[in-house]
């Protein structure tokens, strides 16, 4: 479900798991180990057309309470293991990045963008943000974390850039060549100032994930409203009649 390798002194981590790259239990714990493990820059891009859909769904729809409150837990852990790497972090957004998709791309310190949408739609489906998830938006994206959440849409790659939901265009033959020379150059500066500069920006978006926790929206996940809405949304991207609940 991941493919991590060393390019030029930069681990290049990249999400292989299904047609979209759809994120569940155990896709997160191997991406937060991976993670954890590395001493080197990271490169984060996605096998295939895509970098990321988003949560897979399905396995929330179909799950028990328990899974919902086990992935909730390790997709907070995940976001904040890319997000607090204390090495420098590149996207290389090969594709779509959707939802938790483009949490994830928005965790690392920069953005590199060649193809597909992108775009934080977790209200048009009918779900919160995790606290650590919302925090790291508010940090990445300042003054357009409003637009980017609320609106809940995706944009391509030049309206991205707009926003400053990415950092920079490129084409996809030369994307991981370019997030890996970005990786380098950044790694390149005394590596203790790096971690400790980085750490000192993030300082207030983690106090305040520490302040709260999130068991209103894991309940929220899984309550039987938020179920049944992503029941609806399967099955319209399914491309099927949404089934009728009784009174």
């Amino acid at each position: 479900m991941l493919k991590t390798y060393d390019r030029d002194g930069v681990t290049v981590v990249e999400l292989d798991h299904g047609p979209v790259n759809a994120l569940d239990l155990e896709l997160l714990r191997a991406l937060t180990a991976t993670v954890e493990r590395a001493d080197s820059p990271v490169v984060l891009t996605g096998a295939g057309r895509i970098f990321s859909a988003g949560v897979d769904l399905r396995r929330i729809v179909e799950g028990a309470d328990s899974y919902v409150a086990d992935f909730l837990t390790a997709l907070a852990r995940a976001f904040l293991a890319v997000f607090t790497h204390p090495r420098p972090t590149v996207a290389a957004i090969n594709g779509h990045a959707i939802a938790g998709g483009c949490l994830f791309a928005l965790c690392c310190d920069t953005r590199v963008m060649a193809a597909g949408k992108i775009g934080l739609t977790e209200l048009a489906v009918g779900v919160r943000f995790p606290r650590s998830g919302l925090e790291i938006v508010r940090y990445a994206l300042g003054a357009a974390s409003g637009r980017v959440v609320l609106r809940a849409d995706t944009v391509d790659r030049d309206e991205a850039l707009r926003l400053g939901v990415i950092d920079e265009i490129t084409e996809p033959a030369v994307l991981l060549g370019r997030a890996v020379a970005l990786a380098s150059q950044l790694g390149s500066y005394p590596a203790a100032v790096y971690a400790a500069t980085k750490c000192d920006l993030q300082r207030p978006v983690l106090e305040a994930i520490n302040a709260g926790g999130d068991a209103a929206v894991t309940a929220a996940w899984s309550s039987p409203e938020t179920r049944q809405l992503l029941t609806d949304q399967l099955a319209a991207l399914a491309g099927k009649p949404t089934a009728q609940t009784s009174e």
